[in-house]
């Protein structure tokens, strides 16, 4: 149990991808106060996790509204990673949408909750989770991400005066071959191959 509840946080890590997120974070919060950004970061994360926590509860139940089965909601997960991997490899995953927009706290927050911190890609991995799983084993990998993730944006300033962003987007890139490998084995598992 300990080893598949490791392996489910690695999974979220590197889906949710919270080194990605902390980059955008501290870009588009550079002109804000310690307060605001740290309104801004408890925000998102809260957005997320609430945004996860009803994936969680009702996503096996979207699949029978939806008429699907996990197979196949495995294949179009798997190609939504696999997407997100090449994007994120190639330093394109999402920044550029944050970027753009207004600097108001919940506009940043809403836009690193979702897409970045809870795209397509992460609520796949939480149904997928779950029917594979269980409820307890993934609500508490999730948890634990999104912990580090909320440490990691408070910690902001200390991070970047010790890592610079070059750094930051190896990691990113890194995770986002990781995240295609995870897309590549869905689209099998789903295909049965």
């Amino acid at each position: 149990m300990l080893y598949t509840l490791l392996q489910l946080i690695i999974l979220f890590f590197v889906i949710f991808d919270p080194l990605l997120s902390f980059v955008v974070f501290f870009g588009a919060t550079a002109d804000m106060s310690p307060q605001e950004k740290r309104k801004t970061a408890v925000l998102a994360v809260s957005v997320a996790l609430g945004i996860s926590l009803l994936c969680l509860i009702f996503g096996a139940g979207l699949l029978k509204l939806f008429n699907t089965n996990i197979n196949d909601f495995k294949i179009a997960g798997g190609i939504i990673l696999g997407i997100l991997g090449i994007q994120m490899s190639l330093g394109q995953a999402g920044s550029e949408r944050v970027m753009g927009t207004k600097k108001s706290a919940k506009a940043i927050a809403s836009l690193i909750a979702t897409p970045l911190l809870t795209g397509p890609a992460s609520i796949t991995a939480i149904i997928i989770s779950v029917h594979d799983y269980g409820r307890l084993l993934t609500a508490i990998a999730i948890l634990i991400v999104l912990l580090i993730t909320l440490t990691i944006f408070l910690q902001a300033p200390r991070i970047t005066r010790f890592t610079g962003e070059t750094a930051l987007q190896v990691v990113s890139t890194l995770m986002g071959l990781i995240t295609l490998s995870w897309g590549i084995m869905f689209v099998k598992e789903g295909l049965g191959v």
